[in-house]
């Protein structure tokens, strides 16, 4: 495990805009001045934002160089890390919020990684495209596994092992002794609220261990 601090780099910083309504509605869940682990932190560009418009402080956990790189020159700490391994580098409650954005799908062990969040969190945020919207279930309903713009992978090479629904999701949260506190679903960047099982293409949702406060 390698810890990355701030520092300048030759890697030039992107963007810190970043135009993703998952990411606007985890922003607005995300307290001022709170301390914030961002798994899966990509180029550190939402981090990054966190730290602009919510005065946020905290660390990313990134496993791919390049983006380790780019996360720095984006003034991250980031850790270098798999997160398959757990988050045991991390105290119980060191951080008010953790956010796992798109990438619980990828996870070979959800559960475990559900309960690592609610162990190092006050409150956890995930999001995770939903592979009960009506074009996936038509596809495969017609004898081919779906690809979408939410999923544009072939069977074969997808990085995406454990896809869920929704109600698959709070069916989980349940069973491991978490609550929900808030969950919006999406369709092309709009909020659905009308049959949003069949109709939306992503999930956010906000929860914390039954127990806390």
């Amino acid at each position: 495990m390698k810890t990355l601090h701030a520092v300048r780099q030759d890697v030039q910083p992107l963007p810190i805009v970043v135009p993703r309504a998952d990411l606007d509605l985890i922003e607005s869940w995300v307290p001022m001045g709170a301390r914030v682990l961002d798994l899966g932190c990509g180029d550190g560009s939402f981090l990054a934002r966190l730290m602009k418009t919510r005065k946020a402080t905290g660390y990313g956990v990134e496993i791919d160089d390049s983006n380790v790189q780019r996360s720095v020159a984006n003034g991250i700490n980031v850790i270098q890390q798999d997160l398959e391994k757990g988050l045991a580098m991390f105290e119980d409650h060191a951080f008010d919020v953790v956010i796992l954005s798109q990438t619980l799908q990828a996870m070979h062990n959800t559960e475990r990684i559900l309960k690592e969040i609610a162990r190092v969190g006050k409150e956890g945020i995930v999001s995770f495209p939903n592979f009960g919207h009506w074009y996936h279930v038509w596809s495969i309903a017609l004898g081919r596994m779906p690809v979408s713009k939410q999923m544009p992978y072939q069977w074969y090479n997808t990085p995406n092992i454990h896809l869920c629904t929704p109600k698959d999701f709070e069916a989980l949260v349940a069973q491991i002794g978490h609550k929900v506190l808030g969950k919006q679903l999406f369709l092309n960047g709009e909020p659905v609220e009308l049959l949003g099982n069949l109709r939306s293409t992503l999930a956010v949702y906000r929860f914390k261990p039954q127990f806390a406060n």
